[in-house]
């Protein structure tokens, strides 16, 4: 793992304790679960169904207790989603608007306080009993109502003089 495109992470699991390293964005995800370096140097494989989010932070020690709910509508293109867990916490988010980008292990979410400590969030598929939309923010297929143009005005010197 190069240390140049690692992550700093903080990764909250069921029934057992956080887990801080770092992760590689472009791999973490392995068929049995996620790849986490810790602080010591040492990878470990967490499997998937003991994962409940993996929380990519600025700062390890600030934690992850933030807002889980928007205070209003957010503004950030995406789709507006409401996801609640196995253990009943719930939580809401961003995702891309792009289903492309959609991986079949869990879904990467924007935080609602964008300024917080947490940056992004991947939480597995099997940490949820739903996950719900909803709002689109920021369709494409919604265009914007162009301004009609001004009406030409005229002039005070523009029309002749009437005798």
């Amino acid at each position: 793992m190069a240390d140049s495109t690692n992550k700093k992470a903080l990764v909250r699991r069921y029934q057992r304790e956080t887990l801080a390293g770092w992760i590689k964005p472009s791999s973490f995800l392995q068929p049995e679960g996620i790849e986490l370096m810790s602080q010591q140097g040492e990878i470990r494989l967490l499997p998937y169904p003991e994962v409940k989010a993996v929380c990519f932070v600025r700062d390890w020690d600030a934690g992850t207790g933030e807002r889980h709910e928007f205070l209003t509508r957010p503004k950030m293109a995406g789709l507006w989603v409401h996801a609640r867990f196995r253990d009943g916490e719930t939580m809401e988010g961003i995702l891309p608007n792009n289903l492309m980008g959609l991986d079949p292990a869990g879904f990467s979410l924007i935080p609602p306080d964008p300024f917080a400590n947490t940056q992004r969030i991947f939480v597995p598929r099997s940490a949820l009993v739903g996950i719900e939309v909803l709002g689109v923010i920021g369709s494409p297929l919604r265009k914007r109502k162009q301004k009609a143009a001004p009406e030409a005005q005229g002039g005070l010197f523009d029309q002749p003089a009437e005798p």
